[in-house]
């Protein structure tokens, strides 16, 4: 399953403001008349720019360590300056140190459960209202807190959402690479592969080495011979052993692929791992640099030493976890994993003129995987969109919606103008919510004129 990851990559720089930590008591279930239990809800507070009566940015955590998207979101702490902000980096539930049953919150369906965005947004509406409880004491009404929402990929969606179901809790939202429109959407399933298959074709058309080495791969490993010789190519921590190790290899390399797509920044970047500026372009010249390529093995070579931008780029890494499922020891992909399949339903698949192998998606199929890993039947697949404002987002009002036009994720997002108030950034030559990212001096014009529009629209927001 791809990873949906919110990958807010980018130089790893010791930030010059310092938050402090805090936890809020929130309950682990918010629509229930039956009981009353909480558990601690992390937030993180950067109040270095605040000054009484300033704005709340408020970041909508999604799924990971909400010290990722501090350490990661420059955006938020460029402007804060501009408007005298508060910002706060709210953990999402299940993720990071926000575990409503400890170290057992991943272990059942029952504790799963409660791992739904209606209760992850809950969580923000306490979180907030709690905030200006303290910050706006003295103002005489909540209609006047200004509260802006900020979020990138799923925490785009969140950020959206929040607006959109609360209005009255906050008063904008910028949503960045929000797909929206990917939930439950069969008339768009083979474009997010389309777009990470563009982003090689431009590079020297280097997809095409790509296509043919998936079925390299699959005949090669129908021996034990080849089985040891493709693991050693890869340098796997565990060698291959049956068609399930073959198809996590596989899984795993397609992964990276679109990890490169996704990370297309103009700069090193460090968040899975350590990338170099423009790692599709850097993969697919180092692709090109293998003059000799004779046979299916040899090809499998140069994929493997090309792979090394995305896999050890660092040069610490002694072995590559290929072939060990994706989610088993990992708790945030276990439960972005648990999230997929139980309720942010995003078909994906792949056409013969896609560079990645030919897959149809197949809901039934879906759920039968879900239930056999999670022991829990999805949602009816469009319920999420229902319960928070479905397509039709005419009745919305203060969101923009950004994409770079580089993003797989694109095609999923809001594309056009709504409304005057709901309205579409596109930012081309940009890759997963670059705008969200910390200005840099390579930083396109597109990306600049971006935040500017942003800029703009929170002013008009906070009626400044």
């Amino acid at each position: 399953m791809i990873l949906f990851y919110v990958l807010f990559c980018c130089i790893k720089i010791i930030l010059s403001y310092n938050y402090t930590e805090h936890f809020i008591d929130v309950p682990i279930d918010h629509f229930s008349l039956s009981t009353n239990v909480t558990f601690k809800l992390r937030y993180l507070v950067v109040d270095k720019n605040y000054i009484k009566g300033g704005p709340i940015f408020f970041y909508c955590g999604n799924e990971a360590d909400i010290l990722v998207f501090y350490e990661n979101t420059g955006f938020l702490m460029d402007i804060a300056p501009i408007f005298n902000a508060l910002v706060v980096f709210a953990e999402h539930r299940y993720y990071g140190k926000s575990m409503p049953f400890g170290a057992s919150s991943l272990s059942s369906p029952e504790k799963l459960s409660y791992l739904t965005t209606s209760q992850a947004l809950a969580d923000f509406v306490v979180l907030i209202d709690s905030l200006t409880k303290e910050y706006y004491k003295t103002m005489i009404s909540s209609d006047t807190y200004p509260v802006i929402a900020f979020g990138g990929s799923y925490g785009g969606m969140l950020a959206a959402w929040l607006r959109m179901k609360y209005p009255h809790i906050v008063l904008g939202a910028i949503a960045a690479s929000a797909p929206l429109l990917q939930i439950n959407n069969l008339d768009i399933c083979e474009s997010f592969y389309r777009v990470v298959t563009d982003a090689y074709r431009r590079n020297g058309n280097c997809s095409y080495p790509i296509k043919v080495s998936w079925e390299a791969i699959r005949n090669i490993t129908k021996t034990p011979e080849g089985k040891t010789a493709v693991s050693e190519v890869f340098k796997l921590c565990k060698p291959i052993k049956n068609d399930d190790d073959t198809d996590r290899l596989i899984d795993n390399i397609a992964d990276t692929y679109v990890t490169l797509a996704m990370l297309n920044y103009p700069y090193f970047t460090e968040f899975l791992t350590a990338l170099p500026a423009n790692p599709v372009k850097s993969f697919c010249d180092k692709l090109k640099s293998f003059d000799t390529v004779n046979t299916s093995l040899d090809l499998l070579k140069a994929i493997s030493s090309a792979l090394e931008i995305g896999t050890n780029f660092s040069g610490t890494i002694k072995c590559n976890d290929f072939t060990t499922p994706s989610n088993a020891n990992q708790p945030t992909d276990y439960a972005w994993d648990f999230q997929a399949c139980f309720e942010l339903i995003m078909p994906l698949c792949s056409t013969e003129d896609i560079m990645f192998e030919f897959t149809n998606w197949n809901y039934e199929n879906y759920t039968k995987e879900c239930i056999k890993r999670y022991g829990v039947i999805p949602y009816t697949p469009e319920s999420v969109l229902v319960k928070h404002g479905g397509k039709i987002l005419k009745y919305a009002s203060n969101i923009v919606f950004s994409n770079g036009l580089n993003d797989p994720w694109y095609t999923g997002g809001i594309l056009k103008n709504i409304s005057d108030s709901v309205v579409a950034i596109l930012i081309p030559d940009a890759a997963h919510h670059y705008d969200l990212r910390g200005s840099n001096p390579v930083d396109s014009k597109y990306v600049i004129d971006a935040r500017k529009f942003h800029i703009k629209q929170i002013k008009k927001w906070l009626n400044i």
